[in-house]
């Protein structure tokens, strides 16, 4: 199997802030790196009323399998009344949302609210 020296590797970090989650991802995310990550999006939204930010200004790429976790997401918060913000200024992001029609589904900033900018409490990635 040929593998790509050059490929950034997912990784993530969250963090808690005044109730909210911020979970920061960076590098790419596609059908080899979607399994971590979707393992972690259900763990953090199996609570009551899941207030979830994803920060997805430093991904690199995402494929359809990466859509289909935010969308997983989305579902499980939508199912427990909590709610998920999508950070990011990527105008390619942003384009296959909308081309999709995935654009109106989510709640999406370029920046992430001030309140939430600050490091208050780090949560361990697993």
């Amino acid at each position: 199997m040929y593998e790509n020296p050059t490929r950034s590797s997912p990784s993530h970090s969250a963090r808690a802030v005044a109730g909210t989650t911020v979970v920061e991802l960076r590098g790419e995310i596609d059908l080899l790196t979607a399994p971590a990550l979707a393992a972690r999006l259900d763990a953090l939204t199996a609570t009551e009323r899941p207030d979830l930010v994803l920060d997805l200004r430093a991904v690199s790429f995402i494929d359809c399998t990466g859509i289909g976790i935010l969308c997983r997401a989305r579902k499980r918060v939508q199912a427990r009344q909590g709610r998920l913000r999508l950070v990011s200024r990527n105008t390619r992001f942003l384009r296959i949302l909308h081309i999709t029609g995935l654009a109106d589904a989510f709640e999406i900033d370029p920046d992430l609210p001030t309140p939430l900018a600050a490091d208050v409490i780090t949560v361990p990635a697993s």
